[in-house]
């Protein structure tokens, strides 16, 4: 697997000799996966601790629900739910934190706060100012490719060619945010699993990642808890019952695993305790 070394600020991530694992912190009421759990203040900096503690290399914020049908929160509501969070985890914690938006005044409020990197699931393109914000603060970025917008992708979304338009589509928007002044050293790239995505376009998505690895940028996947999991192993006999988190984490280190066969350098995920025992196993074997 290629590899890359990315340099920031106080950080540097070693992309490639062993898989780099985001943890996710949803502070919302409304996450399709931790039902607002986090929502409260303290509730949110104890878990971020946590996952630090746990092993994650990067811990992604996010105050805005991504999940499909889910309705757009106001810029003021969204920098009151982060903002707070980010400053106090900033100093509390030793791995750079993202900030996971589509909006520039959020973006640049969290890395005010202390936040090192942009995860943008619109690759920049819902915001025109958040390619200034990236360009001015120079800080690593993530490009996500989704179809529609979180209210509309799962609207039966349909491609010609799945690979071929995901890897355009990425293709153009680094080379967009390149031209607008960001270093192409600073970019990764995410295919965008669940976004705009059926069940089979899930599974080719991750089957095919070296289309999108050979474009020649870190690439991250975010395969956790996503329905298509849920879908697969709810189907078929015999089914296997969901009503443990066990099954469903099962399910995702399988989706984990098969990312990482096929090219991805982060995985971005919520059991990161549980990913971390998985890819000290997968990495020492690879690097055997």
């Amino acid at each position: 697997m290629s590899g890359f070394q990315l340099t920031f600020g106080k950080f540097q991530l070693d992309l490639g000799t062993r898989a780099c694992i985001m943890g996710i912190l949803n502070v919302t009421p409304d996450s399709f996966s931790d039902g607002g759990r986090f929502h409260d203040y303290n509730a949110a900096v104890a878990q971020g601790i946590h996952l630090a503690e746990q092993g994650a290399h990067i811990l992604d914020i996010g105050g805005e629900s991504t999940r499909p049908f889910s309705k757009p929160v106001s810029t003021r509501e969204e920098i009151d739910r982060v903002v707070p969070v980010i400053e106090t985890l900033s100093k509390k914690i030793s791995i750079p934190i993202s900030i996971d938006t589509v909006k520039a005044p959020v973006a640049e409020a969290a890395l005010h706060a202390g936040a090192a990197i942009i995860n943008d699931i619109s690759a920049f393109e819902m915001d025109p100012d958040m390619v200034g914000v990236a360009a001015r603060y120079q800080v690593p970025v993530i490009l996500m490719h989704m179809k529609g917008t979180p209210e509309t992708m799962q609207n039966d979304p349909v491609y010609d060619d799945l690979m071929q338009e995901i890897s355009d589509y990425l293709a153009v928007r680094a080379g967009d945010l390149i031209a607008g002044g960001v270093e192409k050293s600073r970019i990764i790239l995410d295919p965008g699993i669940g976004f705009g995505k059926t069940v089979h376009h899930n599974l080719q998505l991750i089957k095919c990642l070296e289309t999108i690895v050979e474009l020649g940028f870190p690439v991250l996947m975010g395969p956790s808890r996503k329905s298509f999991i849920r879908n697969i192993l709810s189907k078929d006999a015999p089914k296997i019952p969901l009503d443990t988190p066990e099954q469903i984490e099962n399910g995702t280190l399988a989706a984990v695993g098969a990312c990482l066969a096929h090219g991805a350098h982060i995985i971005r995920v919520h059991d990161v305790q549980r990913t971390v025992a998985f890819t000290r196993i997968y990495d020492a074997i690879r690097n055997a």
